[in-house]
Parts: C-alpha cells; structure tokens; sequence
C-alpha cells in the first residue's frame, strides 16, 4: 500500500512557491510508535485462528522450511490449537471493553507516552501503538503516521531482551511498511534494554512493593522469561544471555542473598529441546525440595498477557501448588507503572536526541 501524505490534517498547507496544483503537506513531526507482539480480536475459533496462523507462520518464529511447516500448521495444528487457545484467552478477556489484556495496556501505555510527550515537545511529537500480530497492524500505524505529516519515526519494540522472534520481526514489518512507501519516513529502532538503569530499577520496586505487603517473605523469586529453542543460542541470538544479565542485575539492585533469585523459561512450544530450566518444571522441583513460598515474575513481557495471567497465574501456580507448594504470589509485569513510563520516556530522550 501507498502512502500520500497530503491534505491529512487541519493544518496541511502547500509549500512555499508552489503551485495551486501542488497538494497540502502537513506540517513536518516526529513519530513514535510503541510496538507490542500483538492479539486475536477475539476468543472465537476464526479469530484465534487468523491470529495463529499469522504469528506462526512468521519465519522468525517458526524457522522450519515452509515446504513441511505449512501443511502441518494449516491442516493439523490450526484445527485444533484455536479451540484451546481460545479458551485460554477466554480465561483473561477483558469481557467489559471485549478486548485483551495486552491490547488494553499497550493502549493505556501509549496514552501515558503521548501525554508525557506533548508536556515535553508539543504538538512536534506524534505517539501511536502497533502489534505484529492483529490489530492496530504495524502498516496501518506507520502508515497513519507519515500520512499526519511524520518524517521521522522512532520504532520502539517493548522487548527488554533482543531476540529475533520478537525485536528483529517487529522490525522486519517496520521496513517492509516502508518498502511499499514512494516517500519514506526515517525510522530509528530501539535497541534492547535489558540492563537499562531505569528498566533494572522498575524491575526492583515492582517487587519490593509486593513483598512489602506479604505476610511472610518467599523463599525465592522466580524469573520466567519466555523460551526459545536452545539452538538459537548457538546460531547467535543474544537473549539467552540478555536474560540472565536481566536477573543478575536485579539480583544486585535487590541485595538478595546468593540463589536467592533464580532464572526460568516458559511457553515452549513443539518437540525441540528449549532454553531450560522450564518454569513449570522447575517450581514443581522447587516445592518437592522444599521451597514451599515463591513469587514468580516476567520481566521479559512489558505487558501482562495469556503467557502471564493464563500460564504463570495458572498452569505455573498448579504445578507448583500440586508438588505441595503452599504459597505462589505472580508479580504483575510493569505495565502502565509510573516508573516504566519513566523508563520509556528516558529511553525515547536519547533516541529522539537531534530529531527535536
């Protein structure tokens, strides 16, 4: 699809010295896009299953030969994944507003940016939020930016950790956006920002507020990140090892004695060895080796979604809980916290430095 970014807003004028025939062009800004994994549109079988089918047939996800992959997804595991699928997002939805928990506080974030943004830089600074997958899509946002007269666009991927099922494809859509434009915008990414001082400290407080107000202390914090098979490791991928720099650090900040802070990894997904240890396996060793009290965070998701409030919440706390775990408290993700927002604004100071 084209982009035209004439006569689009209230203020678009025609240049300097041209002539009547030349259309209006809105006034030139700064974009901001906040980009999350993305959500079905709802719980039902034909929504989940075009939600499904378009993240796992993204090759940075699933990097099989499409020659095997195809078939296997479209006449196997898209028969039956939607049905359950669905009733894990059945088990979140948000049946008031009648959208996900994700799509919601990935709004609410974006909200919160803009405000901060127009307090810093007026009406020069535009802010929007996109999801790879779903909707709002990527190509509409970026292509309703430029259209509202944004010559530049700072990409911002809500992934702490790089890895290239999540950062590098959120990217990819961003310039194959920009491939289909004759007038381009420049686009800036954000790199990852597992060891941002900002990020590390909203990690901190988010947990000492929640310890401050148990009973008893956890006999030990659990950090879940989403998985990955093992091999990706080894062909280069940095976020195994961004991961446990997350943790480490966290460790630190927190001034937690020694194993007192442990790393997992959560959602695997096919017959390939993953990132171990398994969450879900692990707090069920845990409780067996008596460690009856943890708490249990994500500090690889920025918004609280299925993998945190269905399969943490749930499936995680279940395991835990049938190897005689007595006490499971999940730590919600930072979502609109005031101190992410912070972070954000921070992060978004140095990539617009010489933009405005």
């Amino acid at each position: 699809m084209d982009s035209a970014p004439f006569q689009t807003t209230p203020d678009a004028a025609r240049p300097a010295f041209s002539g009547l025939e030349h259309p209006k062009l809105s006034p030139a800004r700064v974009g901001v896009v906040l980009s999350n994994l993305g959500t079905p549109d709802a719980t039902n079988y034909w929504s989940m299953r075009r939600y499904l089918s378009e993240f796992l047939s993204d090759r940075r996800v699933i990097d099989y030969s499409p020659l095997f992959w195809q078939p296997l997804l479209q006449l196997v595991i898209l028969t039956r994944r939607p049905f359950t699928s669905g009733r894990n997002y059945a088990s979140i939805w948000n049946t008031e507003q009648d959208e996900s928990p994700l799509l919601i506080t990935t709004r609410g974030q974006a909200a919160a940016v803009a405000e901060r943004a127009r307090a810093a830089y007026g009406d020069r600074v535009l802010v929007d939020f996109a999801m790879r997958y779903g909707n709002p899509s990527t190509a509409s946002v970026i292509t309703g930016l430029r259209e509202r007269g944004c010559e530049r666009i700072v990409f911002f991927p809500l992934y702490p950790q790089y890895s290239a099922p999540t950062t590098a494809t959120a990217n990819d859509e961003a310039f194959r956006t920009l491939m289909a434009m004759k007038w381009q915008p420049s686009l800036r990414t954000v790199p990852a920002y597992h060891d941002d001082p900002l990020y590390i400290e909203a990690l901190a407080q988010s947990v000492e507020r929640i310890y401050a107000g148990l009973d008893r202390r956890p006999d030990l914090l659990v950090t879940s990140y989403h998985g990955m098979p093992e091999r990706y490791l080894a062909e280069g991928d940095p976020y195994h090892c961004q991961c446990r720099k997350t943790t480490r650090l966290l460790h630190d900040r927190l001034g937690f004695a020694e194993g007192e802070v442990v790393v997992t990894f959560q959602s695997r997904f096919g017959p390939e060895e993953w990132l171990k240890p398994y969450t879900v396996e692990e707090v069920a060793r845990l409780a067996r080796a008596g460690k009856k009290r943890i708490a249990v965070m994500a500090p690889a998701f920025s918004s609280d979604c299925v993998e945190t409030l269905e399969e943490i919440n749930g499936e995680i706390r279940h395991a835990f809980e049938a190897a005689g775990g007595e006490e499971f408290v999940y730590i919600p993700c930072l979502n609109e916290d005031t101190a992410h927002i912070d972070m954000m604004m921070s992060i978004l100071g140095r990539e617009l430095a010489g933009w405005v």
